[in-house]
């Protein structure tokens, strides 16, 4: 390896982090700590590709960092910024335009995804998304990306901006002498795979994604919720009559136990398999007051905890703008070079 590695990864602040969000994404920055250099951001400039509330945006940046710490992210360990504190990502999606392909973007199923039937009238923000999410990974040469399902398409679309990068460039990066030894100056991240339950769907129906967006609250649990409320919204879960399978396959065409078991599997850090071993056979009765314990005992700390640093948005203030003071002098580097490289007089 050329680079040395680092991992990046970034959460919009939407408002109400659920389950998915912790088990998808959260919960799996903090043992990267271990392994990589680590710079996790609230990606507030994406936010803004649809309207925003202005207080709104503020409140949900912050309950993004204070998931971040109360997961378990250490401030001091990682860095911990909001992405609008580092003008250099808007600085580099604008080179990257200059480099990617309009055939490129619309490609993006996320892009066909929200602009739907209306995409004529959606912002050009969200159209040259994948540009911006491109330059928040290679902007600190991030060697890893921990990505979804629903992300691979982006991290692909990074990958090739890189290597068009590199390749176009590539006289200008051998002439500045700022590459890597094997010429490149923009790695070609690989993903960081998730496990298993990244893709926790609804409560209440199985066949549907975790979303803030559905109209039932009962449909997720929300990082913020109380053990009680987290309790009822397990047992309430909806189910199918049978009893839990003795073996995975048995979860088969059954989405509401597929999507409970799998819960269980990663709150408790076991497989599919183990968590059927001990509760196969047996019903709903003894399952779910088992899944909400184990919710509960896992979530409920972690929701105190985010409540806390809410109460105190001058610490979370703090963390964000020293995370952006540390994350702005890599940046800068990254940007110095990129200057020279195509061709800037500074």
């Amino acid at each position: 390896m050329t680079f040395s590695p680092r991992v990046f990864s970034g959460i919009q602040p939407s408002g109400d982090l659920h389950l998915g969000n912790y088990l998808g994404a959260i919960r799996r920055f903090v043992p990267l700590q271990d392994t990589h250099e680590t710079i996790y951001c609230v990606v507030d400039m994406h936010a803004i590709t649809v309207w925003q509330e202005p207080e709104a945006l503020r409140r949900a940046t912050r309950e993004v960092a204070a998931a971040f710490i109360a997961a378990g992210v250490d401030p001091k360990r990682s860095i911990v910024f909001n992405q609008s504190q580092v003008v250099q990502h808007a600085e580099l999606a604008w080179v990257f335009n200059c480099v990617a392909r309009m055939g490129w973007m619309a490609r993006m199923t996320q892009f066909k995804d929200k602009a739907g039937k209306n995409s004529e009238n959606v912002s050009l923000g969200l159209f040259a998304y994948p540009s911006l999410m491109a330059a928040d990974i290679l902007l600190y040469k991030a060697t890893h990306v921990p990505v979804g399902d629903d992300q691979k398409q982006h991290l692909e679309l990074t990958r090739d901006i890189a290597a068009k990068f590199n390749n176009d460039y590539a006289a200008s990066i051998a002439a500045e002498g700022v590459g890597a030894p094997d010429g490149q100056f923009f790695p070609i991240t690989e993903p960081l795979i998730a496990g298993p339950a990244t893709r926790i769907m609804s409560l209440r129906d199985g066949t549907k994604k975790m979303s803030k967006s559905d109209p039932s609250e009962q449909s997720r649990i929300s990082l913020l919720d109380d053990a009680d409320a987290i309790a009822k919204k397990i047992k309430k879960a909806t189910t199918d009559p049978a009893e839990l399978p003795l073996e995975v396959d048995g979860l088969k065409d059954r989405p509401e136990a597929d999507n409970l078991v799998g819960i269980y599997a990663a709150l408790s850090d076991k497989t599919e398999a183990d968590v059927l071993a001990e509760f196969g056979g047996q019903g709903w009765g003894k399952f779910k007051p088992a899944l909400a314990d184990l919710a509960v005992a896992v979530l409920a700390p972690m929701a105190g905890e985010m409540q806390r640093l809410l109460d105190d948005p001058e610490t979370i203030d703090a963390v964000l703008r020293d995370g952006g003071e540390r994350a702005g002098a890599i940046a800068e580097k990254t940007m110095a070079e990129v200057r020279s490289i195509i061709g800037f007089i500074r």
